[in-house]
């Protein structure tokens, strides 16, 4: 919607295999055109956008290869880049720019239904840049970006994966095993849990219900630094069992004053809700006519 009626592209193709989400769509009267080739229009399009799960990049690539021109610029949404990086760089044709893209929008709820018009607004988006990027066309995907709202921040794959192990995928990490230990002291003492949940529980649970599919690929293709960020909260979980067991107090308070002084600014992006992940699920494809 913000795409259409801020007047950012002349049309919106978008290519949905699901049934069900292309009924919402139709329902919904979304601004876009629903394409059931991607022949028909790959070509006719300058900015190609690629929404979705990262075990699924391949196969999209191998669909589209023989579609696409040098002319075009292909973008996709995930969160975890060097993983994927390899996979585009085995697969996809030669002399097609790709410039990988990270909005940090979304909540844990999917589907068209879930759209926002101001879903960007004022919300970080990260490209990747390496050696080989081209920079006109960088500039390119960087202006489409901010015209719908996002503020846009360049880094390498290489920091971004670091960044987002720890702000993002260990949260959603550790939201997946609160609600599973949860779970696990229900069956075990037959208490009803979710009665008495209070906010926390609520929110970490609200977090868990996210896409399992797409946060599963985050979590195997970012695995590296994704195992590194458990070893390092381990060992701090670990310290607080100590400092309980031998009641020690003022190591406890030493350590959660140091972490609000710290304000853990690490150089990390400053994101509305750390532990929200883009986790709004698209459309597989969208295929767009830029304006500009």
């Amino acid at each position: 919607k913000r795409i259409k009626k801020k007047k950012k592209a002349k049309k919106v193709f978008v290519y949905e295999k699901s049934k069900k989400n292309q009924k919402k769509i139709k329902k919904l009267k979304l601004p876009c055109i629903l394409v059931k080739r991607l022949g028909d229009v790959v070509k006719q399009v300058e900015l190609i956008i690629l929404c979705v799960p990262m075990s699924e990049y391949k196969k999209v690539i191998i669909k589209i290869n023989n579609y696409l021109t040098p002319k075009q610029i292909i973008t996709d949404v995930g969160s975890a880049k060097m993983k994927s990086l390899e996979i585009i760089k085995k697969n996809l044709k030669r002399n097609i720019f790709w410039i990988s893209s990270h909005p940090i929008a979304g909540s844990e709820v999917s589907g068209p239904e879930n759209g926002k018009y101001d879903l960007f607004e004022n919300k970080w988006c990260v490209l990747i840049k390496n050696k080989k990027t081209n920079l006109k066309r960088l500039k390119f995907l960087s202006s489409f970006w901010k015209k719908i709202g996002s503020k846009v921040v360049i880094m390498s794959p290489e920091k971004h994966d670091k960044i987002f192990s720890i702000t993002s995928h260990l949260p959603h990490l550790i939201a997946y095993n609160l609600v599973k230990s949860a779970q696990d002291f229900e069956k075990k003492q037959k208490y009803d849990l979710i009665k008495y949940s209070a906010g926390g529980l609520r929110d970490f649970s609200r977090i868990a219900a996210s896409n399992e599919i797409m946060w599963r690929d985050i979590f195997f293709d970012n695995k590296t630094n994704v195992t590194k960020a458990i070893d390092l909260f381990i060992r701090n979980l670990n310290a607080f069992k100590k400092d309980i067991n031998s009641k020690n107090n003022r190591s406890i308070a030493f350590e959660i004053l140091l972490l609000l002084l710290k304000k853990i600014s690490l150089h990390i992006i400053s994101l509305d809700a750390a532990i929200l992940e883009k986790s709004l699920k698209p459309p597989a494809l969208y295929l767009i006519k830029l304006y500009f």
